[in-house]
């Protein structure tokens, strides 16, 4: 146990950011370094469960008592070492990751209680959770600063070739650890960049892209190689990629968005979120971005309110919109735990994000009815107030109004990985949400293993990096078996 009465005599205190009005005027991270001092008192808190839920809430099996422990007593090197035993990119996942270790933590610990003629109430038992998530990122970092963190390249090589598919967190997770198995690992990436969304989907203000730079060095070093510029399936064949090598690991993601079927979709003024983060990406990192999409005195109105809608509210806001609206479907979340959503699983529960807080307005239990344009260009939404009534959620009688709007971004959520194309010629069979099926990893064509978004579905960057891990274990697994390898690979 880090410290026998820390939980009771520190107080929790969430990593300090830079203020509003600054961060609104550039596009680096809002968090700012923790001081020596607040790094050991936050991991002080840890009470080392005997039962240590956080691991549960963590798909990746984070040790965070035994690295919180070791940050108390003053030994981050070690630290360092245990939090990458089990996470490849600690100090990405400390920056973009929701934390469910941190609402599994028994510090938040929340007991429901019932008061008379007032429904399901909460009250706290603790203080609050550990800052997992900021002593995480604060592990990593000063590993970097300190050295600490250098290429692991293996002792021998197999001469077994993979091809990974997909340079996003699961690709890069399981193309790092089947290098340090000794397998040649080639990574091919369609768009011109490394990292998928990493890349292009994260806003450079919740995490900025030196970071994965230096991440994919390492992964060099080690000995992985990358192809950018590469449509497997298209630019580059089937027949070409599986000549070379042994085994093929899916994880293209589930880049195919949500799209919103109402009258006046073809109006311009009318994209999807990734197209605006993506592009704001690349003008981050330099990029003439002509005729792009730019929010500056515009009112943008959202629809989605998960984590791309928020970081198209944060974009928004820093590109300069008049006005930004984000609209749910959904009604409010309740502030705090209800019956439905017990300790330790995820509480449902209404979240300001840091882009809500620098400005904006939210609604919610709004459904759009209809786009409204002149001249072939948008000027508002037509939308209905929604309830629930008797188990479904219905239209409110004359509640219909109008929206201005002159940029409406799509944030409605992804719908699987793209048929057409890779999946369609592989071969590989789906499931009933048009993932592709995988049990244990392993797809329908022998060779050929899958994971992260294109198994799962759109979900937690933790989730793809813990699949990219356990895919290279049954990709390893395979290899190791002369007798299993799926077809001859040929000399190219």
């Amino acid at each position: 146990m880090a410290k026998v009465r820390g939980f009771l005599d520190i107080h929790r205190h969430k990593p300090l950011q830079r203020p509003v009005a600054e961060r609104l005027g550039d596009c680096r991270e809002i968090d700012v370094t923790m001081a020596d001092a607040q790094f050991a008192e936050q991991a002080s808190r840890c009470m080392d469960c005997g039962i240590p839920f956080c691991h549960g809430g963590c798909p990746l099996g984070n040790l965070i008592p035994d690295w919180n422990d070791l940050v108390h007593h003053r030994r981050p090197a070690d630290a360092s070492a245990v939090l990458h035993a089990t996470n490849n990119f600690p100090d990405i996942t400390g920056r973009v990751c929701p934390a469910p270790c941190e609402t599994s933590c028994v510090l938040g610990l929340e007991v429901p209680q019932t008061v008379a003629g007032q429904g399901l109430t909460q009250r706290a038992l603790f203080e609050g959770p550990v800052t997992i998530k900021a002593i995480e990122r604060e592990i990593a970092d000063r590993a970097w600063r300190g050295g600490a963190i250098l290429p692991q390249p293996p002792p021998y090589r197999t001469s077994r070739r993979v091809a990974v598919v997909g340079s996003g967190p699961a690709g890069l997770a399981a193309a790092q650890q089947l290098a340090r198995r000794g397998h040649d690992v080639t990574v091919y990436e369609k768009d011109d960049r490394l990292g998928g969304l990493l890349r292009y989907g994260i806003p450079d203000f919740k995490l900025e892209k030196a970071l994965l730079d230096a991440r994919l060095q390492q992964m060099s070093a080690e000995g992985v190689q990358f192809r950018t510029g590469i449509e497997v399936g298209v630019t580059l064949s089937i027949e070409q990629l599986r000549s070379g090598c042994d085994a093929v690991v899916l994880c293209g993601g589930a880049g195919q968005p949500r799209d919103l079927d109402v009258p006046g979709r073809g109006l311009k003024g009318v994209h999807f979120a990734m197209e605006f983060l993506t592009q704001q990406n690349r003008r981050v990192a330099g990029d003439a971005v002509l005729d792009g999409l730019w929010a500056a005195g515009k009112r943008v109105v959202v629809l989605g309110g998960g984590d791309t809608g928020s970081d198209c509210v944060g974009t928004a806001l820093r590109q300069g919109a008049a006005d930004v609206l984000s609209l749910e479907v959904l009604p409010q979340p309740a502030k705090q735990r209800t019956a439905a959503h017990l300790w330790p699983g995820w509480p449902y529960t209404l979240t300001t994000s840091t882009s809500h807080e620098e400005g904006g307005r939210r609604e919610f239990g709004v459904r759009t009815l209809a786009l409204l344009g002149e001249n072939g260009r948008l000027r508002s939404l037509r939308a209905v107030r929604t309830q629930m009534r008797d188990g479904r959620w219905v239209d409110v009688s004359d509640s219909t109004f109008e929206i201005p709007c002159d940029l409406l971004l799509l944030a409605m959520g992804f719908a699987g990985p793209a048929r057409a194309g890779l999946l369609e010629q592989l071969g590989v069979a789906l499931d009933a949400r048009g993932n592709i099926a995988a049990a244990g990893g392993r797809t329908s064509v022998t060779g050929v293993f899958a994971a992260g978004d294109a198994v799962r579905g759109a979900s937690l960057v933790v989730w793809a990096i813990a699949e990219g891990r356990q895919v290279a274990e049954r990709v390893d697994a395979y290899l190791s078996n002369a007798e299993t390898v799926g077809w001859p690979r040929q000399a190219t």
